[in-house]
């Protein structure tokens, strides 16, 4: 018998309850077999430990890192983006940026993330994940109000930052939200991750104030994009929800992350579901940012797929997804197991990584996380997601 096997008093395979003293085989890096009881052989007791799967954050911005700290939470989205924008014309060297998403995709990856969701305007955070190997999306961010120039500017997005990835990390395309980028970009942005297969994401419903704006024209953000100098002044108001904006603009795509969603009801949620969007929460970033608890039972209610993000050290203070877990469950009321399916396979849906990641299952990839659990804990799942976690480690390695 060759490879290892691990067993513990708990597996959490995802896709199944989870095994009480269970066993997991590992052959070259593929999970050849899982079970119950004896296991196939030698093996490797792991004591009071949980075995999962590696976890998945499907939104964050690692090109931020180094604006840990300078960014505190906000009363208003408006206010948080003047906040940001101002720290970042303190920008350091981009090798010192680029050192500090090393930095913290490294504290992240320890902390038992292994894929990543990851926007970047710069496209300085392709590099640190393809030499760390990680398995991510580089979705390459594009934002600009004003109409000019929307097919060129798409195609070199596009151009770019499929020249800046190497395996494992893949190419991804963002238009930033609508209350950033015109309706001719947003849909030509999409219309180019369509025609090249390219995951595609965008923030959508946000804030207050962007719901303001695409139904009035006014607000915060229309006074934010003055005081820039890029409001579009032949911009119509669209009179509508940020869902029926994008739909209209034939931008929402099967596959498409739709990220924070704080603001819809449930008829936007119905919609998304409907067109096969994904929706990526971050209520850590949603409170910090001032715009609220995203609403994830209604999240679960519209039948998308849901999956979990950190954003960026800029609105949370960590990248930690065990963070992030129990912050969706103080917000929510659905079961255990569906929060870490989110943090998990339906996170490696969202990013195209489910064939490979996400459950513990024959023919899927390590390495996977042990978690030690301290004796006496009856309910492995409640564990894991009141984010209690401290001691963990990757086997299979």
């Amino acid at each position: 018998m060759t490879g290892r096997c691990y067993r513990a008093r708990w597996v959490v395979p995802i896709d199944q309850p989870p095994i009480e003293g269970g066993w997991v085989r590992i052959e070259g890096g593929v999970i050849r077999n899982v079970g119950a009881g004896v296991p196939d052989g030698p093996a490797e007791d792991l004591g009071d430990a949980a075995i999962l799967p590696g976890l998945i954050n499907a939104h964050t911005h690692l090109e931020l890192s180094w604006l840990a700290g300078r960014v505190p939470p906000a009363e208003s989205m408006a206010g948080w983006i003047r906040t940001m924008m101002a720290a970042r014309r303190e920008a350091p060297h981009q090798d010192d940026q680029r050192a500090a998403a090393s930095d913290a995709l490294a504290t992240a990856r320890a902390q038992g993330t292994i894929a990543f969701g990851d926007i970047s305007n710069t496209l300085i955070t392709a590099g640190p994940l393809a030499d760390a190997h990680v398995p991510a999306v580089v979705f390459h961010e594009v934002l600009g109000f004003l109409p000019a120039g929307a097919d060129e500017r798409a195609l070199r997005a596009a151009d770019a930052v499929g020249d800046a990835v190497r395996p494992p990390v893949v190419a991804g395309l963002a238009p930033h939200a609508p209350f950033s980028t015109s309706p001719d970009l947003i849909a030509a942005v999409v219309r180019e991750a369509v025609a090249r297969r390219m995951p595609a994401s965008v923030h959508l419903g946000e804030s207050p104030e962007e719901i303001e704006l695409l139904r009035s024209g006014a607000g915060p953000l229309r006074e934010l994009l003055e005081d820039l100098g890029v409001w579009n002044e032949h911009w119509q108001t669209p009179a509508c929800d940020p869902v029926a904006y994008l739909d209209g603009l034939g931008a929402l795509t099967p596959g498409l992350l739709v990220v924070h969603c704080t603001q819809l009801n449930r008829r936007a949620l119905a919609t998304l579901a409907e067109r096969g969007a994904v929706i990526v929460s971050c209520p850590r970033s949603n409170r910090w940012t001032g715009v609220g608890d995203p609403v994830l039972d209604a999240f679960y209610a519209s039948g998308a797929v849901v999956a979990l993000g950190t954003d960026s050290l800029t609105s949370a203070p960590s990248l930690d997804m065990f963070d992030e877990l129990a912050a969706a469950r103080r917000v929510s009321t659905v079961e255990d197991g569906v929060l870490l399916e989110s943090a998990t396979r339906s996170g490696a849906r969202a990013l195209g990584l489910d064939a490979a990641y996400g459950r513990i299952a024959p023919g899927l990839r390590a390495p996977l996380l042990a978690v030690d659990v301290p004796v006496g804990i009856a309910d492995v799942q409640e564990y894991l997601v009141a984010g209690l976690p401290e001691s963990r480690r990757w086997i299979g390695v």
